[in-house]
């Protein structure tokens, strides 16, 4: 085989070797990106940001919270929570875990729960906000407060506020419940001293009284 290619003159091919693949895939990929980025940079329609801009420091915005109408100075990195508590002495909303995790800082924006403690006070706007000071009505505990305190259905009341929020909230929308209903309920609400069967107890009683 070496005689006959010598006799043609041509060079025997080399084996492709696996730095020199590495190094042809390489190219080819910077290749292909570069295109695409110059192709993407034509193509790309331009941009208008909508809507008023805020910051970088404290601004004056009006929120309705419980009812009434409340004027509060916020930066745009504040949070709901952090504006309740510090800025409107609103304390009976809990920060725990400050991350959307435990569900102790949930509110209710237009009805529906959320936790407070990743919703921006900005993002509020003319949606109305309740707080767990806000459930209680002319004086009188809401009968989901009434049982939790009849079912001692708290410890160390951390998460307390926030699991009240979750079955006011379930007991309003569904007439009569089940079990299974008040744990979906409150799957989101966690609780370290473990006082779960004494919610969903509170909670099954308290759908009687609404």
């Amino acid at each position: 085989m070496k005689e006959k290619e010598k006799a043609s003159g041509k060079k025997p091919k080399e084996a492709l070797s696996r730095r020199g693949f590495l190094r042809g895939a390489g190219l080819t990929t910077a290749g292909t990106l570069l295109l695409n980025s110059s192709v993407l940079a034509f193509e790309a329609p331009e941009r208008k940001v909508v809507g008023k801009e805020f910051g970088p420091g404290a601004v004056t915005i009006q929120m309705k919270v419980n009812g009434l109408t409340r004027s509060v100075s916020v930066e745009p990195r504040t949070t709901l929570a952090s504006a309740l508590r510090q800025e409107l002495g609103l304390t009976g909303t809990k920060v725990v875990c400050d991350r959307g995790s435990c569900s102790a800082c949930t509110v209710y924006l237009d009805g529906k729960p959320v936790n407070s403690c990743i919703t921006m006070a900005l993002d509020v706007g003319d949606q109305e906000v309740t707080t767990i000071e806000g459930i209680a009505k002319d004086g009188e505990l809401h009968p989901v407060q009434e049982a939790f305190i009849e079912h001692d259905a708290s410890q160390c009341g951390y998460c307390t506020p926030g699991m009240v929020m979750s079955c006011v909230h379930l007991v309003e929308n569904n007439a009569d419940p089940t079990l299974d209903d008040v744990k979906k309920a409150t799957r989101g609400n966690l609780c370290r001293c473990g006082t779960y069967p004494h919610v969903f107890k509170a909670t099954l009683e308290a759908a009687k009284k609404i």
